[in-house]
C-alpha cells in the first residue's frame, strides 16, 4: 500500500471511494434491496451450469458422487463469498473487485483485476447469449418445424452470423440503459420461471428415482492417462499430476468442473453502488443467493442421478433427456424452455456486471471519463452500457467462443484470489473503518480461499493461461500508456507540487 501518488501502487482511500459516487453526473441511481440482489445472484448463477454441467461430471468424473462435487465447489465460493461481502459492505462502490483492490493494494494492482474482469464478464456475455440462441434455434425446430437459415445461425452452427445472440445482447442492453430497478423486476419474473423449472425437475424427478442408480454412489477410481501438451491441465504439466475420473479424487476433478455452474455471484458486488443499504444488504445478496443455488444443484443432482444411470446420461441435455428416460416427454420440454427463458437473465446481470466495472474505471480516470457520465434521467451508465452493448453483440454474432469461454473461468478465480488478499491487507492497514460485515478468522478464511481459487485454476488447460497472460499483458501496456498518466490520483499528485 502506497501513499505515494506518482507510484502505481497509490491507493485510492474507501473515503475517497465513497466521495466520487456523490459527483452528480457521475452518481448511479440507488434502488436496489437485499431481495433484489439475491434476486439477481440466483438471476446469474443458476444458468448452463446446473443445465449441462451435471450429466458431464456425472458421466466422466464423479457418478452420483457429483452432489459432493456440487457442495466441494459451494464451499470454494463461499470462502470467497465472505471475503467479498466484507468489502461489498465496507466499500460500496460500483466496480467490485476492481473498486475493492484500489482501496487495498493499489493502482496497478486494481487496473489488472479490473482489466481481468471486463474480459471475464464481456467473453461470459457473449457465450451465455450463444448458448441462449442454439437452446432458442432447438425449441423452433422442436415444436414449431421451423429452420433458422443457417447463414443466421451463427459459426457453432455452421453459419456465418448469429441474428438471435446479436439481438439479444442489443435488447438487455437498451433495458440496462433505462435502469437496474426495470432489469431487476424482469430478472425476478424470469428467475421465478426458472426456479419453478428447477423445482419440477426436484419435485416430479422424485417419483422416478431407482435406488440401483445410487450403486456404487462413489464408482470405483479410474486414473486419467498423464498426457500433455496445451490442453492439459497446467497442474498435470507442472507437477505430473493426472486428475482421477470416479473414486474419492474424482469427486473434486468434477467440483474444479461444477465450480463454473457457481459463476456469477460476484457480480452482485459490482451493484453495491446502487444498493440502498449496502452495508447490510449486500452480504445478504450475495451469501443469500449462493446458498439457495448450492441448495437446489445438490438436490437436482440427486434426482437426475437416481432416475437413470450416470454412465447412460445426457453431456448436453442431462435434465430433460432424464425425463425422457422415463417415458415423460412433458417435463423434458418444459425443462428446455425454463433453460433457454433462465439463460436471458444470466447474460443480462453479466452485462451489467461489465458496465459497472468500465464505469468505475472510467470514474477513475484509467479510461476516458466521457464513459462515466450517467444519463440525466436514468441515473445508469448509459454511454459505457451502449458501448460495450454494441461490441459484445457483434462478438456474440460473429465468434465461436467454445475456447475462448475458458477465459472466463480463469478470469473469476483470479479476481477471487486478489479479493481475499485485500480483504487481510485491508484489516491490517485500515483497522479503523467501520465494518458492518466481518470475514471471519482472518487471515484463514482469505488465504483458504486463495488457496482452493489458485488450485481450481491450476486444473484449468494450458493454452487458457497462455491467451490469459496475453489479455494481461496487453492490459498492463493500455495502464502505463493511457491509465496512469490520466488516473485522477496522478493528476492529484500533480496538482499537489504546485
Amino acid at each position: 500500500m502506497s501513499t505515494d501518488l506518482n507510484s502505481p501502487f497509490r491507493t485510492k482511500t474507501v473515503e475517497q471511494s465513497i466521495r466520487d459516487t456523490e459527483e452528480p453526473e457521475h452518481a448511479l441511481r440507488k434502488s436496489l434491496s437485499a431481495w433484489d440482489l439475491t434476486v439477481f445472484g440466483v438471476g446469474v448463477i443458476i444458468g448452463t451450469g446446473i443445465f449441462v454441467l451435471t450429466g458431464i461430471a456425472a458421466r466422466n468424473n464423479a457418478g452420483p458422487a457429483t452432489a459432493l462435487s456440487f457442495v466441494a465447489a459451494g464451499i470454494v465460493c463461499a470462502l470467497a463469498a465472505l471475503c467479498y461481502a466484507e468489502f461489498a459492505s465496507t466499500v460500496p462502490v460500483a466496480g467490485s473487485a476492481y473498486t475493492f483492490s484500489y482501496a487495498s493494494i493499489g493502482e496497478l494492482p486494481a487496473w489488472i483485476i479490473g482489466w481481468d474482469l471486463v474480459l471475464e464478464f464481456a467473453l461470459g456475455t457473449a457465450v451465455v447469449a450463444v448458448g441462449w440462441s442454439g437452446y432458442i434455434r432447438n425449441l423452433m425446430q422442436t415444436n414449431l418445424g421451423w429452420d433458422m437459415p443457417v447463414a443466421l445461425s451463427g459459426p457453432d452452427a455452421g453459419g456465418t452470423f448469429d441474428l438471435f445472440a446479436f439481438l439479444l445482447v442489443l435488447v438487455l442492453t437498451a433495458i440496462l440503459v433505462v435502469g437496474t430497478k426495470l432489469s431487476a423486476r424482469i430478472t425476478a419474473i424470469v428467475v421465478a420461471i426458472k426456479v419453478t423449472v428447477v423445482l419440477l425437475v426436484i419435485i416430479a424427478g422424485v417419483f422416478f428415482i431407482k435406488a440401483d442408480n445410487y450403486s456404487p454412489f462413489i464408482p470405483p477410481a479410474e486414473p486419467q492417462p498423464a498426457g500433455g501438451g496445451l490442453h492439459a491441465p497446467l497442474v498435470q504439466v507442472l507437477f505430473g499430476y493426472a486428475p482421477t475420473n470416479f473414486g474419492v479424487m474424482g469427486i473434486f476433478t468434477a467440483a474444479s468442473l461444477v465450480f463454473f455452474a457457481f459463476i456469477g455471484f460476484d457480480v452482485v458486488a459490482t451493484a453495491a453502488e446502487e444498493t440502498k443499504n449496502p452495508q447490510r444488504d449486500m452480504p445478504r445478496g450475495i451469501l443469500g443467493s449462493l446458498l439457495i443455488c448450492t441448495v437446489l444443484y445438490v438436490a437436482v443432482t440427486l434426482v437426475v442421478t437416481g432416475m437413470q444411470n450416470y454412465a447412460q446420461m445426457s453431456p448436453s441435455a442431462p435434465l430433460a433427456e432424464a425425463f425422457k428416460s422415463v417415458n415423460q416427454p412433458f417435463f423434458a420440454g418444459a425443462i428446455s424452455l425454463g433453460a433457454s427463458v433462465g439463460l436471458i437473465t444470466v447474460c443480462m446481470i453479466l452485462l451489467l456486471g461489465q458496465t459497472r466495472v468500465f464505469f468505475a474505471m472510467s470514474r477513475d480516470g484509467l479510461l476516458p471519463r466521457v464513459f462515466s457520465v450517467t444519463h440525466p434521467k436514468y441515473r445508469t451508465p448509459y454511454r459505457a452500457t451502449i458501448l460495450l452493448g454494441v461490441i459484445i453483440a457483434v462478438v456474440a454474432g460473429f465468434t465461436s467462443l467454445e475456447k475462448l469461454a475458458e477465459l472466463v473461468n480463469i478470469g473469476t478465480l483470479f479476481a477471487f484470489v486478489v479479493v481475499a488478499l485485500g480483504v487481510i491487507i485491508l484489516r491490517r492497514t485500515r483497522p479503523d473503518l467501520h465494518r458492518s460485515f466481518r470475514t471471519p478468522l482472518v487471515p484463514f478464511i482469505p488465504i483458504l480461499s486463495m488457496a482452493a481459487s489458485l488450485w481450481l485454476m491450476l486444473n484449468l488447460p494450458v493454452d487458457t493461461w497462455i491467451r490469459f497472460g496475453i489479455w494481461m499483458v496487453v492490459g498492463v501496456v493500455v495502464y502505463f500508456v493511457y491509465g496512469r498518466r490520466n488516473s485522477r490520483l496522478a493528476k492529484a499528485g500533480q496538482d499537489a507540487k504546485y
